[in-house]
């Protein structure tokens, strides 16, 4: 039987009227010995202990070309190769780009699906696609998906993974995200700023010194005020809001995670390794946050200094593909490996799974714009990494033809790897939501875990 999720509070919110307090007051208003109340009452209540599972998704926006970094095919014909090669990893019959030696080195710890496929041709739609299982459609902004997206999903069935630490944070973004019909309240808390930066800081984790007399004020005015707002808020904005002040309130008054975003923490060797630019701190601070009880992390990954590319979506029409490829790669290469041995070295690979995909892939076929070598949108084969979470590594999933045009063995498709990635969280796969029809749609169309990483 399909397990239906009721509209309830998850474990660790506060108290409606304290969300009120705080959406309209403003986290400017409230003092410390309040927060740190709200924050008590909100723990007692839960009785929650740190534990559970957490994801680490690092976004390749715009969709990194398989025939450049996971899926080569030298032998291929001619106008399909590219001028790439692959190296050996440390796992047999494991090959990568040349430009990923230290992610080879890594090979036992890689499991990289290559059969997964779909139909949807554009950013926005395959964006839908991959994240909700449902095929999607190109869209003008706001970009509203007709189904709420695997962040939306996994965060109203799970909740917070500790109490009072939010559990989706963005760093710095997600692509087109959506609750659609599971409503507002489930984005994920945005840090926008680079850690990389010396003046790094995140917005709202310092406190004003004389607010409690204004908070006084104000409570009392709210009071009056209840009734009335419960009875005008249709649209979810409020609610949102409260939410998300809700979530930077959590970020104030726990400790814990605040000493996550002091990178100073960190050794100048550990810093170095992952890389002194925005990707690579990032990636840094998304295992620190994980630690400090985040359940989803996910890092936007769109390009990286002295590149001509603003994304991995290499067009001929707009930059050659092997030149940026070039400069982009190592950089991959430097994170990935960095974060994989971090996890590792700190005992975290079973209960952190890092992912590394984008919303597609690029022709199989080079094409040329004025002498420019570049690949096109295709989604009909792509690769997607993955790294610890208990699975079974070293280990490439399914294969594609001769060209890398379709898939050979082994077809997967996004709803596949979705499963996997909920079953890992322990979301039930039948679980179902009423759509904004109010009729029971599952959280997925189809799709199963994939065995040969379970």
């Amino acid at each position: 039987m399909a397990a239906m999720v009721d509209e309830q509070r998850c474990f660790g919110t506060l108290p409606r009227r304290a969300l009120v307090q705080m959406g309209l007051s403003g986290l400017g208003s409230l003092a410390l010995p309040d927060l740190l109340r709200l924050e008590s009452e909100a723990a007692s209540r839960t009785g929650q202990s740190p534990g559970g599972k957490s994801i680490i998704v690092l976004w390749l926006w715009g969709g990194a070309s398989h025939m450049e970094t996971f899926d080569l095919k030298p032998e291929g014909p001619s106008g399909f190769r590219g001028e790439f090669r692959p190296i050996p990893t440390s796992a047999p019959g494991l090959d990568i780009s040349e430009y990923l030696p230290k992610m080879a080195a890594q090979g036992d710890k890689l499991a990289i699906i290559r059969s997964l496929h779909h139909n949807s041709p554009g950013h926005v739609d395959s964006t839908h696609t991959v994240m909700t299982g449902y095929p999607g459609k190109d869209a003008p902004p706001p970009y509203r998906p007709d189904y709420p997206d695997f962040w939306a999903v996994a965060s109203k069935v799970c909740g917070e993974r500790v109490s009072g630490v939010p559990p989706h944070v963005a760093l710095p973004r997600v692509r087109f995200p959506g609750s659609a019909y599971l409503g507002a309240g489930l984005e994920a808390f945005r840090i926008r700023s680079d850690p990389n930066a010396s003046n790094f800081e995140v917005p709202n984790l310092q406190l004003p010194s004389q607010m409690t007399d204004r908070l006084r004020e104000r409570r009392n005015l709210l009071s009056r005020f209840d009734g009335l707002r419960s009875d005008i808020d249709q649209s979810g904005v409020m609610e949102s809001l409260d939410t998300y002040n809700r979530k930077a309130a959590e970020l104030l008054t726990s400790g814990k995670v605040r000493q996550a975003f002091d990178l100073g923490r960190e050794t100048p060797e550990v810093r170095n390794r992952f890389g002194r630019h925005a990707v690579g701190q990032r990636c840094l601070l998304a295992r620190r946050l994980v630690e400090a009880g985040v359940r989803l992390v996910t890092i936007d990954f769109p390009c990286v200094p002295g590149q001509k590319a603003f994304s991995w979506d290499d067009h001929a029409s707009v930059w050659n593909i092997f030149e940026q490829m070039k400069i982009r790669l190592p950089v991959l290469d430097q994170v990935t490996s960095a974060l994989i041995e971090d996890l590792h070295e700190r005992g975290m690979q079973d209960d952190v799974l890092f992912v590394v995909m984008g919303e597609m892939s690029h022709t199989p076929r080079v094409h040329y714009v004025k002498g420019n070598p570049g690949r096109e949108h295709w989604a009909r084969a792509m690769s997607v990494v993955l790294s610890g979470g208990g699975m079974t590594m070293g280990q490439p999933v399914g294969a594609t033809n001769a060209r890398g045009s379709l898939p050979l063995h082994r077809p997967l498709v996004p709803g596949d790897l979705l499963a996997t990635l909920y079953q890992y969280l322990g979301v039930p796969l039948d679980t179902q939501f009423n759509n904004h029809a109010g009729r029971p749609t599952p959280i997925l169309p189809e799709g199963a875990p994939i065995d040969e990483l379970i």
